[in-house]
């Protein structure tokens, strides 16, 4: 099967610019197209940061990786940062391709993003796979903690000084030698710091995250709503070694939503994608060549909001 991309395409939605990835087998004509997958990421993150796992999936599934407003190369303006702005957001993407539903894959806020997309429209959802994902309860790293603060972006303007990226190599090594769970993603974590050039890709991360994050913690968890997932395939992957969201989420998770699948990676922090890449892809490919979705109609769906389980 021909496979094409990966391409990156520019669509301007509600005036602002959006920049997605796309790759899959080409369309055949007389064939059903193939099935969707659309990866979210996380805060300060970009598309990029499923750049070893799209190849893999792209041989058999179209898949669309947009860079979140605020984010990579998507425009930064004074907008909706909010976890139901973001899964509106993917709602008006799926829309502008043509795509009925997608198997909705989020890591760390962009679980989150892919919870709520299911939440408010189940019928465009065909499939849920939550990595590390935020929106469980409410303990966090007290780093994210510190970032919801009013000074952050001060902190945060001292990463563009001139030897601020020879301080935080230095952080990142230190991290990693010193065996701690954060380390095992200093690099992730230097790479996103690295990638907010400007004030207005910094202010676009700071209201994202305080949006998600305040001083307590998370400020928004799912876990009230899990029960009407049980009609939908759903994975939940996460690494024992994970700083910023305890991996006790994952159980957490996996109860409170009937039927999921619940994948743990021994090896691996916050980006079990980065870190088990191979074995990330195997249980992704493998969820998405199962064929169990189960239809919830209107009927049902009220059943289930009137009994609450």
């Amino acid at each position: 099967m021909d496979v094409i991309g990966p391409v990156r395409h520019e669509i301007v939605v509600h005036g602002h610019r959006r920049v997605f990835v796309e790759h899959g087998p080409a369309s055949t004509p007389g064939v059903e197209p193939p099935g969707t997958v659309l990866l979210i990421h996380g805060i300060g993150d970009s598309s990029d940061t499923w750049a070893d796992v799209i190849p893999a999936l792209a041989r058999t599934h179209r898949v669309i990786a947009p860079d979140l407003l605020g984010h990579g190369a998507s425009d930064k303006p004074r907008a909706d940062y909010s976890v139901g702005g973001y899964a509106n957001g993917m709602r008006d993407l799926l829309s502008i391709l043509g795509i009925e539903s997608a198997t909705v894959v989020g890591h760390s806020l962009g679980g989150g993003v892919a919870m709520q997309f299911a939440y408010q429209y189940p019928e465009r959802c065909s499939g849920l796979v939550l990595v590390s994902t935020g929106g469980v309860g409410r303990e966090v790293h007290p780093a994210l903690r510190l970032m919801s603060l009013t000074r952050t972006d001060a902190a945060l303007r001292l990463l563009r000084l001139p030897g601020s990226r020879v301080v935080g190599q230095a952080w990142a090594l230190g991290a990693r030698l010193s065996r701690t769970k954060v380390g095992t993603d200093a690099r992730d974590f230097l790479r996103i710091f690295e990638s907010m050039p400007d004030g207005a890709s910094r202010d676009a991360v700071l209201t994202t995250h305080r949006a998600a994050v305040d001083y307590r913690g998370q400020l928004f968890t799912m876990l009230d709503r899990c029960y009407l997932a049980q009609s939908m395939p759903t994975m939940i992957i996460w690494g024992t070694r994970d700083g910023i969201v305890p991996v006790k989420h994952a159980q957490v998770a996996h109860e409170a939503m009937p039927g999921s699948r619940l994948e743990i990676f021994e090896s691996s922090g916050h980006f079990p994608h980065h870190t088990e890449t191979e074995r990330f892809v195997g249980v992704l490919e493998e969820f998405l060549d199962q064929d169990d979705r189960a239809e919830l109609t209107a009927e049902d769906l009220r059943g289930l909001l009137l009994s609450g389980s």
